[in-house]
């Protein structure tokens, strides 16, 4: 589940770099830059429940919720200087948010278990 979410921010967020390029050259780019702003911040907010949800009855790391709630941070930002057009960082901040969730849809997941030689060594001794 947390990789496809991870794999779901990642093209929100790239959906949103696309209409904002929309937005510069046609009239109709601003609806739709506005709804992948929103789609990019409700991916986010269920990001943070899937991880809580993951770490708490789950038995997982929380390492992860860590990244989801910076992420959320960041698009709150992102979110506040776009609606204040401030482009100077509006724009690098959403190259930031892409490189961040394309990273993160990169990285294997972790898994809840030990190495297996680890466990395999206590079991011996």
């Amino acid at each position: 589940m947390g990789t496809f979410l991870r794999l779901v921010q990642t093209l929100a967020v790239f959906l949103s770099a696309v209409t904002a390029g929309l937005l510069l050259t046609t009239k109709a780019g601003h609806p739709l830059h506005s709804a992948a702003a929103y789609t990019v911040f409700g991916v986010a907010v269920v990001q943070v429940i899937a991880t809580v949800l993951a770490w708490r009855p789950g038995g997982g790391s929380p390492r992860p919720i860590g990244f989801a709630a910076g992420f959320l941070v960041l698009v709150l930002a992102q979110v506040a200087l776009g609606i204040a057009h401030v482009k100077v960082v509006h724009v690098p901040l959403g190259v930031l948010l892409f490189g961040l969730s394309l990273l993160s849809a990169c990285l294997p997941p972790r898994g809840r278990s030990r190495r297996p030689g680890r466990r395999a060594s206590r079991a011996a001794a």
